[in-house]
């Protein structure tokens, strides 16, 4: 039986090289990509055998190696992965759940990833080769890193095919696999800042101290602590990592048990009761516009994609401000206006949302200042709490409650600035947006320089109009206190100001421009 996987996953390979010449040409590329860092990494892992420095070698072993295993096991849920051995295709072979696991398993060792494995963990054998003790240790322990990527592949892989086999389930895994780059982001900055011609292998030694004993690096640890002498620390590591490996093997056992055994996972429907936001709301068409906003805003992919976003964009900002050295209590200040930023001007296309549905405001004759004000709602509804806890916050992590009016004030000007700069944007320069029912991580194919140039217009135009009340509260601080009374006023007229000016100049747009807007949505269908 084993001997019919590995040969069905050698036809299967055989098949590839049957396909267009394009995709051939691709897969050849492939081929000589994962043979040139073959060659590559095998090399250095040999050159590395007479390196004098061992825990310089040990340290930068485990954390590339840290990396692999990572890779391995989570690149199938982030990005998805065509699974050309379902375990659910067997299903009806009644393969007993053991064979059928070590089948999968085993013609999982054959393909070009595993193969470069396979040849760059045999490689860390010669680089420990110090004495029979340690390449033994290196042996065993280069056995473990293949079956446990392997397995850990295996294992997402299948998890992938089961659980984010519905289109919002994979957009959810999507926006996970996002947030987890952006948490990993400042530590890739924080990489980059570091002088590694002088404190590189500190570096590299501190993060390979804890990677030694997680999963991710412990097997890649016990050949260099053998190397070093330290043979219990050798011993525990390489027991963390078979542990790992025979929770992988009962995990994807009890896996394959549940594939073969459950139906298809399809799409549940809900049972909604009542109206929703159309209950909450007074009737009248700017309550209608805005119930019918909130509902978008809490099932619509499209916008709730964008949205979780908008708290994490600032910790892109404050730690690069953390590395060039600013004071951490001026770093304080940043967060909350540049939420209040995208969080106002994420409405600025919010009419190109609606697609071919926009005909029922034309053909209602809803006024324009209605659908304006109406689309204002959520983002005035999120915004109001994280305005008030957000300032409350900046006063207390910088240390002096004074300054809270005026954060409060920049922010709460930033805020409907955006609202009112959108207002006048969507209605006068809709540019495509992904179609409802399209997955929100597709972009339309004609947007372009003209979809460019509005974004960036109106997200500095907020800029440029909050930046008097910005200049009022940086003198403030730096200059007179004085001008931290000045600050509030500037916002409060500056703010409700281009509000107004934006709903009326916005409602204006769309009671005439109904055809435009129309055609618009019809050719971008």
């Amino acid at each position: 039986m084993v001997a019919q996987f590995l040969g069905l996953k050698l036809r299967i390979m055989g098949n590839a090289f049957r396909r267009s010449p394009w995709q051939v040409f691709g897969l050849v590329i492939g081929l000589l990509y994962g043979g040139f860092i073959t060659v590559v990494v095998v090399g250095s892992l040999v050159a590395a055998r007479v390196v004098s420095d061992v825990a310089a070698t040990h340290s930068v072993i485990v954390v590339i190696g840290s990396v692999v295993v990572a890779g391995f096991a989570l690149l199938p849920l982030l990005f998805g992965v065509d699974d050309t051995l379902d375990p659910k295709e067997f299903s009806l072979f009644g393969i007993p759940d053991r064979v059928l696991a070590t089948g999968l398993l085993l013609a999982g060792l054959i393909g070009v990833p595993s193969f470069v494995l396979i040849v760059c963990a045999g490689a860390t054998v010669v680089t420990w080769s110090q004495n029979a003790g340690t390449a033994l240790v290196a042996l065993i322990s280069a056995a473990v890193v293949v079956l446990t990527c392997v397995l850990a592949s295996r294992v997402t892989t299948a998890i992938a095919h089961s659980m984010l086999s519905t289109r919002r389930s994979r957009e959810a895994g999507g926006v996970i696999g996002i947030l987890l780059l952006v948490l990993i982001a400042p530590v890739l900055l924080l990489l980059v800042t570091v002088d590694w011609g002088r404190d590189g292998l500190g570096t590299l030694g501190s993060f390979a101290g804890w990677l030694s004993w997680t999963p991710l690096g412990a097997a890649w640890s016990a050949p260099g602590a053998a190397a070093q002498g330290d043979w219990g620390a050798a011993v525990l590591q390489l027991l963390i990592a078979v542990a790992t490996l025979v929770l992988l093997w009962l995990g994807w056992i009890g896996l394959i048990a549940h594939v073969v055994a459950a139906p298809e996972r399809e799409a549940r429907s809900k049972a909604y009761h009542g109206l929703g936001w159309f209950d909450r709301l007074p009737g009248g068409p700017t309550a209608a516009i805005a119930a019918r906003s909130m509902t978008y805003w809490g099932r619509d992919a499209r916008y709730w994609v964008s949205i979780v976003l908008v708290p994490v964009i600032p910790v892109f900002v404050v730690v690069a401000l953390a590395l060039a050295g600013l004071p951490s209590h001026f770093i304080a200040l940043v967060p909350l206006p540049l939420v209040c930023l995208f969080l106002g001007w994420s409405i600025h296309n919010d009419l190109a949302y609606d697609s071919t549905a926009i005909w029922l405001h034309v053909v209602s004759g809803t006024r324009g200042l209605a659908d304006r004000a109406g689309r204002m709602f959520p983002p005035i509804v999120v915004g109001i709490p994280i305005l008030v806890v957000g300032s409350i916050a900046t006063a207390i992590v910088f240390g002096d409650w004074a300054v809270l009016p005026s954060v409060a004030a920049l922010s709460g000007a930033i805020l409907v600035i955006g609202l009112g700069l959108s207002s006048i944007s969507s209605a006068l320069f809709p540019y495509p947006a992904t179609k409802p029912g399209d997955s929100a991580f597709t972009q339309p194919q004609t947007s372009g320089a003209s979809a460019a140039l509005v974004q960036s217009l109106s997200f500095f135009a907020i800029l440029f109009l909050a930046s008097p009340v910005l200049v009022f509260l940086v003198l403030g601080l730096t200059v007179n206190a004085f001008w931290l009374g000045i600050a509030p006023i500037a916002a409060v007229l500056i703010g409700f100001a281009t509000l107004f000016f934006g709903l009326w100049l916005g409602g204006r747009a769309f009671d005439k421009r109904g055809p435009e807007l129309m055609a618009f949505a019809n050719r971008n269908d």
